[in-house]
C-alpha cells in the first residue's frame, strides 16, 4: 500500500477504516497534556511519516484507562495538569501490572532548552523533554526509549 493510501485509509472515518489497512510495524505512542493544540500538533507531526499511531489524553485522570486499552510503548506526559498532575499519574502508571514497563518521558515547559539541550534531561531516574519541543526531538526520543523493544 502507498503512503497516500495508507493515509487515506487512517485518516478516513473508523467505520470505513479496517485495522488491518494500517502497517503493522506503527509504533504506539500516547500523548498526555491538557492543551489540546500541543496535543493535536504532536499527533498530526508524528502520525506524518506512518512510523507512528499516537493517541492523546487532555484530561490527565483518563491516563489510565486509555493506557489499558491502547497499550503504548511510550508515552509522553506533562507535569503540570488540572484533575491529577503528571508524577501522580505515573505512579498509577509504575503500579499497574499491564503498565509498569512502558517507558515516560515527561513534557514539562517548566525544563529549560539550557537543561536538555539534546532532547532529554534526567533527574532522579525520571526522564524530562523541554517543552515547546520540535518533531524530530519526540522521534529521536520515540526511538532511543523504545529500541529494546524491537
Amino acid at each position: 500500500m502507498n503512503k497516500e493510501a495508507c493515509l487515506s485509509a487512517y485518516f478516513s472515518k473508523p467505520s470505513q477504516t479496517m485495522k488491518t489497512d494500517l502497517p503493522k510495524n506503527l509504533k504506539r505512542v500516547l500523548v498526555v497534556d491538557d492543551e489540546e493544540a500541543f496535543t493535536k500538533m504532536v499527533k498530526r507531526n508524528l502520525e506524518r511519516d506512518l512510523k507512528y499511531m499516537v493517541k492523546c489524553v487532555n484530561r490527565s485522570v483518563e491516563t489510565i484507562r486509555v493506557a489499558r486499552e491502547f497499550m503504548p510503548d511510550i508515552i509522553f506526559l506533562d507535569v503540570v495538569m488540572p484533575e491529577a498532575d503528571g508524577g501522580d499519574i505515573a505512579l498509577q502508571l509504575r503500579s499497574d501490572r499491564k503498565l509498569k514497563h512502558i517507558p515516560i518521558i515527561f513534557v514539562s515547559a517548566m525544563v529549560s532548552k539550557r537543561e536538555s539541550p539534546n532532547g532529554v534531561y534526567s533527574s532522579g531516574g525520571d526522564l524530562f523533554l523541554a517543552k515547546p519541543t520540535n518533531t524530530a526531538t519526540l522521534m529521536q526520543c520515540i526511538e532511543t526509549h523504545t529500541a529494546s523493544e524491537g
